[in-house]
């Protein structure tokens, strides 16, 4: 599925390719991100043919998806790890980066610039690098492409020194902008992108039962606040020779019932007493130190909840619409956990050797600790109430299969029955017993769905029966339609033997 090339000086030599055994790295994993150099390692042996050409920061990598015709990585190769082990096998293991990482190669110079638009500071930096790198023996410049980023003047005032261009970039744009970067190529050209986020939200499920493996989410209170004590501006000492360095501050007491504190009730009812304090140099009254303390705990006090995942990639074998790329958002949906929302991916980990491996991670969120609360509830509702639900359905079930039993008994009564009657012709008993022969069919078709329910709404597999409760009520009722529609007929065939009986009985046919 992936076909590993390494590049050296416009040479290329396929080091991995799927469709030769001979032909392989030892291990090959790529690592994906936002705002950070994509990664890629793997380990070959001597009999690899890339083993003893490979240049430490001059060789070439690409890692290409054969299946969707896409580039998954490329970038250089960076110094190698060499092992042998207690058997005596030698190996080489290397760590590759992305394109993304040449902006560490070059350094910007000292600048002044002010009622400037971000993008123009922006083709300022990669203009600084593409200078600097430009003598080169790879190509390592870029092109400035989208630039969405903006502020509310849509103008500037920066410095620029000596760093290098991609902690200049992080430093002086993404830390105070926001924004993410993002490296592409149409053309043979490489564009740098800075946009306010990459990816899109798509409809392809991350859903239990069918392409989830597995999932951890965990709760991290480190944010939580319960109790906040605001801080103004300092308070001087009335002592010349005072030298605490712990000066006074600003406090909201006067303003606040005697209390230098606010509280978040919800919050402190789930969580206990957290107390943090927060200072605002520049606010002189206790009013206003009330009010922006309110407004910073209602903001702030979130619980941040991670999330990992291991998803089957569908889409590689035309079950679903999209991959997942890192950037976009999905819906994840696992009732169970009581997770139904879109989440975005930031990493992905890509197994070049085994796909099924690959992992996401899901960009934290921040619930409230009252929303979180309500989460963990309902969430505990839910499973409560498939649990009922499970039990409902298969008290059914079995009502239902002794109904089916009890009319294969019946039929098998009247069958023996029209068999004791010798003197009817062949022709009555042949049509008789081809309808009877016709509904026992019909009855094991009846018994085989009974065990299809049966077995999708074992214990095992309770984390679908939220989407096939409904199926299962509905098959339910078409099986009582059938038995009743069964005992009809039975009751006609009743009816026919009785009426056989009787012309018997009058001497005729």
């Amino acid at each position: 599925m992936y076909k590993v090339t390494i590049i050296n000086g416009g040479k290329e030599t396929v080091i991995h390719h799927p469709s030769f055994n001979d032909l392989k790295v030892q291990e090959g994993q790529i690592n994906k991100g936002i705002n950070v150099s994509d990664s890629f390692s793997f380990t070959i042996m001597p009999n690899n043919p890339g083993y003893n050409i490979i240049r430490p920061l001059k060789t070439l990598i690409n890692v290409f998806n054969m299946k969707t015709g896409a580039y998954e990585f490329e970038g250089r190769i960076l110094m190698p790890t060499e092992s042998m082990s207690d058997s005596g096998v030698f190996a080489k293991a290397y760590v590759c980066e992305s394109e993304l990482g040449y902006l560490n190669d070059s350094a910007q110079r000292h600048g002044e610039y002010h009622d400037i638009t971000v993008r123009r500071f922006f083709e300022i930096m990669i203009a600084n690098h593409n200078a600097d790198i430009a003598n080169d023996d790879i190509d390592k410049t870029f092109r400035v492409g989208e630039v969405t980023v903006t502020n509310t003047t849509d103008n500037i005032y920066r410095y620029l020194g000596y760093e290098s261009t991609f902690d200049t970039i992080d430093d002086k744009l993404i830390s105070r902008l926001g924004g993410e970067l993002r490296v592409r190529k149409e053309n043979g050209v490489r564009y740098i992108d800075y946009l306010d986020s990459i990816g899109a939200t798509k409809q392809t499920e991350i859903r239990l039962a069918k392409n989830l493996k597995s999932i951890t989410k965990e709760a991290d209170p480190d944010e939580v606040i319960t109790r906040l004590v605001p801080l103004g501006e300092r308070i001087e000492s009335d002592y010349e020779d005072a030298t605490d360095a712990s000066e006074a501050r600003l406090t909201i007491e006067s303003v606040n019932n005697g209390k230098e504190y606010i509280e978040d009730t919800e919050a402190k009812s789930v969580f206990g007493v957290i107390t943090k304090s927060q200072a605002w140099d520049d606010i002189t009254i206790p009013s206003n130190l009330l009010r922006t303390g309110q407004q910073f705990l209602k903001e702030n006090n979130r619980v941040k909840v991670k999330y990992s995942i291991t998803a089957l990639d569908l889409s590689l074998i035309g079950l679903d619409t999209d991959s997942f790329e890192v950037g976009n958002y999905y819906p994840v949906i696992n009732p169970v956990m009581g997770i139904n929302e879109h989440l975005r991916v930031i990493a992905k980990t890509i197994d070049i050797i085994e796909p099924d491996n690959n992992d996401l991670t899901i960009g934290d969120r921040f619930p409230t600790a009252s929303q979180y609360q309500y989460e963990a509830n309902k969430a505990q509702k839910e499973v409560v109430g498939l649990k009922s639900t499970v039990s409902r359905q298969n008290t059914k079930i079995g009502t239902l299969s002794i109904n089916l039993s009890t009319t294969k008994d019946e039929l098998e009564a009247t069958k023996q029955q029209l068999q004791n009657f010798e003197q009817v012709t062949d022709q009555d008993i042949e049509s008789i017993t081809n309808s009877i022969t016709t509904m026992l069919d019909t009855i094991q078709q009846l018994e085989q769905i009974v065990t299809d329910l049966v077995s999708v709404v074992s214990p095992e597999e309770i984390q679908q029966m939220k989407d096939d409760i409904q199926n299962n009520s509905t098959n339910i009722k078409t099986n009582t339609d059938a038995i009743f529609d069964i005992n009809n007929q039975i009751s006609s065939i009743n009816i026919e033997i009785e009426n056989i009986k009787q012309r018997l009985d009058n001497g005729g046919l």
